[in-house]
């Protein structure tokens, strides 16, 4: 059985040297291309692959998003992110939209073969450094209970606004939003604002 695989990325040598790495393999057949999350969705309605390798950060949609879209209508179709970035706040907004494999961009061709063939079998396929990531993540100990008014704050950056946004919203002074934005950040261990929101999610705290 051959794997087809979409390539999703905006830059195009590194589109040509993905397809160079799994080129000539009997078992993977690149069958497209795509330069943004919204053409990636188009893409893969029409070629329907068993695997899409999923650059994160693009123009006109980013990896994320793409990947929830593609999975709504194809749930068969496997998502792999490669990507040259590793935040915790990235790993879990992947990983939170259904992606089965999270791998940077200096993974060997060998490898990453290997991982697109085992994610096509349904398997998880982590970066070293992404999989140890991942287990601090769930060895951390459980965050503190955030007050009203820090999950208020924490709601209010979850839904984009700014420091300026959240203090007109809620009445309060910019300089009053960043005290509490980073006792949030001390309360839930984490150092950005996705981080922050993904944190409070899995803990139930929003």
């Amino acid at each position: 059985m051959t794997v087809s695989v979409l390539l999703v990325d905006d830059h195009p040598v590194v589109r040509a040297g993905i397809r160079a790495m799994l080129h000539g393999r009997p078992d993977l057949e690149v069958v497209g291309e795509a330069v943004s999350g919204t053409t990636a969705l188009a893409a893969a309605r029409a070629l329907t692959p068993d695997v899409v390798l999923m650059d994160l950060r693009m123009p006109d949609g980013d990896g994320v998003g793409a990947t929830a879209a593609i999975l709504a209508e194809l749930p068969a179709t496997r998502v792999v992110v490669l990507t040259t970035y590793e935040s915790d706040g990235d790993i879990l907004r992947a990983v939170g939209a259904g992606a089965v494999g999270y791998l940077l961009k200096d993974t060997s061709p060998a490898d990453l073969a290997q991982a697109v063939l085992a994610a096509a079998r349904g398997e998880t396929v982590l970066s070293p450094t992404v999989a140890a990531r991942l287990l601090d993540q769930v060895r951390r100990p459980r965050p503190e209970t955030l007050s009203r008014r820090e999950t208020e704050v924490l709601r209010l950056v979850a839904e984009g606004l700014t420091n300026a946004a959240v203090g007109r919203e809620l009445c309060i002074t910019e300089a009053t939003v960043k005290t509490y934005v980073v006792r949030i950040f001390g309360k839930l261990g984490v150092s950005d604002r996705t981080a922050a929101v993904m944190a409070a999610v899995q803990a139930g705290l929003l």
